[in-house]
């Protein structure tokens, strides 16, 4: 019996013992006490206490008499029961009611239903907690001795419904994939060869990319067994339960080898167990994780047991496990390209009445950045928007309007008035004239003072011309100078800024903190990066900056200083020598509350709504 079973078994015996002893402090408080102390005399006593006037209750049974006398003594008296062997005495009534005693007869017992049911109505209610418990803990009564085992579920066959045909954008990871359920369909091809099967895969990438979505693929493929498990199903409140359900799981693997193992969300027991964390290491998942090792590449073989992971933070996981021998192959699943979301959303397009003059190259075109869940998200929102609307198909209309709803938000039915409606056309009317005037920044599509469910007063939308991979320093530049395009505009018009540009002023110290730490764009600086490594940081944590001198973080402070105010003052020229068009977009706006990109252009000086981008810089 290993130590988890000890445990358990430890644990039931333990409740069993409470429970007991809390069955019989009910009885003792709700029912009563099971039997009563009674002192046994002879019936001659009886007589005799009866004659002395000592008794003051009587209870005439069939088969006993018990009484209730007096105690000598002081004050307060107790009262003493007695019982006695009823025998037959014809005059034992007359002479109870003469003496005066308060006296009353009790019927024959029958059965035993009403001791038993004494003891059944307390016991009941923590059998059914008992067995609540054993349920929850993985099959009823048998729960405790079935806490360890592995939680995965076998899939085989088509049981997910998901095939790579319902996978589009990431060709190179699908490959990958193939390779491996090839390995597993005909392994005879590849060890002529001399080639050995991958031990592990580990799929790392940005939310929503599509790292499950391949895996129920691969299941969808495979003609093997597929287990899958999320990492959090590991780890439970009892001690050496996950090192447990590691074992179970990688038993079963190898009885049904050749299998695959996926494991989602690996980062909830894979985390690295060295640096600040070990003083706050959790012993738990510790175990978990070194029975994980053990079982990828320990001494016993795992011939013919492929483990997939999935997660987004491979950042934190430990070292041990990213190893050739455990995760052999790591497979990075990016963002789709412009391509990959034109066959993304050709995929989630199936079953969607759209109409034939929708764009989907324009679609993709106008959502960089976007994930595979997005574009997901996108075309559900564009067909609800349909519905709305009472239409009995998807316009490109409703995929605008989609758009901005994901991106902006969801627009919010208060009308601005008054000055704040002035200033935010203005505020809104400066990002739209400098981004349309600067040569290196996106196309201005709309630009909107309705104000939406995400805070903002209004927005100016962008929609880039195609994938960018690398900034130049000059482009860098000219974003800022269209982030503070808005604040610059207040400046011009009213004399003061306003608080509308909080998020501009965030956003482009940002980037000029980046531009100085971490890109080497700063002459003063130099080549030299002032922060932690980058790593592979899908959700955006907080880069971690380096011991530096006082010196070196004042001259960084200057250079980002520096860079934005060229920004403002680079943003305050171009409204200047455009006074015109800024008043002009900004009454419009104030009137119609919406204006175009096209318009925009024409305001602009008649320019095309394509801009030249000259000096961007693409792989």
């Amino acid at each position: 019996m290993d130590s988890d079973l000890k445990f358990k078994t430890k644990a039931s015996a333990i409740y069993i013992i409470v429970a007991f002893l809390l069955i019989l402090m009910l009885q003792e408080m709700v029912i009563g006490p099971m039997t009563t102390t009674e002192e046994k005399v002879p019936y001659s006593q009886f007589r005799k206490d009866l004659a002395g006037g000592a008794i003051t209750e009587v209870v005439v049974e069939p088969e006993r008499i018990l009484y209730s006398v007096e105690a000598s003594g002081e004050e307060p008296k107790e009262k003493i029961t007695r019982k006695v062997v009823r025998i037959e005495d014809k005059n034992l009534v007359e002479e109870l009611v003469a003496s005066g005693v308060d006296f009353k007869a009790k019927p024959a017992r029958r059965g035993i239903l009403g001791p038993l049911l004494s003891w059944i109505l307390p016991v009941l209610p923590f059998v059914l907690i008992w067995w609540f418990l054993m349920k929850r803990m993985g099959g009823g009564a048998r729960g405790m001795m079935s806490i360890g085992k592995s939680k995965a579920t076998e899939i085989t066959g088509q049981m997910t419904g998901v095939t790579f045909r319902d996978v589009a954008g990431i060709d190179a990871v699908e490959a990958e994939l193939k390779e491996i359920i090839e390995f597993l369909k005909d392994p005879d091809r590849f060890v002529k060869m001399g080639a050995k099967l991958p031990k592990g895969v580990l799929l790392v990438g940005p939310p929503g990319t599509g790292k499950t979505l391949l895996a129920k693929a691969t299941a969808g493929e495979a003609s093997v067994p597929f287990f899958s498990m999320s990492g959090s199903e590991f780890v439970e409140m009892f001690v050496g339960v996950g090192a447990s359900r590691v074992r179970d799981l990688f038993e079963q693997a190898k009885a049904k080898a050749p299998c695959i193992i996926f494991i989602d969300e690996i980062d909830a027991v894979g985390q690295s167990r060295s640096g600040g964390a070990a003083m706050r290491t959790n012993d738990e998942r510790e175990q978990t994780l070194n029975q994980l090792l053990y079982e990828m590449d320990g001494f016993t073989s795992n011939q013919g047991v492929v483990i997939m992971a999935a997660t987004n933070r491979p950042e934190v996981l430990d070292k041990a496990l990213l190893r050739a021998g455990r995760f052999d192959r790591q497979i990075v699943v990016p963002l789709p390209t412009e391509k990959g979301r034109r066959q993304i959303l050709e995929i989630h397009a199936r079953g969607v009445s759209i109409s034939p003059e929708v764009d989907l190259d324009k679609v993709a075109r106008f959502t960089a950045g976007f994930s595979g869940a997005d574009l997901a998200n996108l075309i559900n929102e564009a067909a609800l928007m349909a519905v709305r609307r009472g239409s009995p198909e998807v316009t490109m209309e409703d995929f605008t309007v989609a758009i901005e709803r994901i991106v902006a938000g969801l627009q919010r039915d208060m009308p601005l008035e008054g000055e704040t409606r002035k200033k935010v056309a203005y505020h809104e009317s400066g990002h739209a004239l400098v981004s349309q005037l600067l040569p290196l920044t996106d196309t201005v599509h709309k630009v909107s003072i309705i104000p939406t469910s995400k805070g903002a007063l209004g927005y100016t939308m962008e929609m880039p011309e195609e994938d960018r991979y690398l900034m130049s320093k000059p482009a860098l530049e000219q974003r800022m100078a269209v982030m503070l395009g808005g604040r610059a505009a207040e400046l011009l018009v009213f004399q003061q800024t306003s608080t509308g540009a909080s998020n501009d002023l965030e956003r482009a110290t940002g980037m000029a903190r980046r531009m100085v730490t971490e890109f080497g764009m700063s002459e003063k600086l130099g080549p030299v990066r002032y922060v932690g490594p980058a790593g592979m940081d899908y959700l955006g944590s907080q880069v971690s900056a380096l011991n530096l001198s006082p010196e070196t973080e004042r001259m960084i402070d200057e250079e980002i200083r520096r860079f934005l105010d060229e920004a403002a003052e680079e943003a305050m020229k171009i409204l200047t020598s455009n006074e015109s068009a800024l008043h002009e977009i900004a009454r419009i706006l104030q009137e119609e509350e919406v204006i175009d990109g096209e318009t925009v252009a024409l305001i602009a000086g008649g320019k095309s709504t394509t801009k030249q981008t000259k000096d961007k810089v693409t792989v």
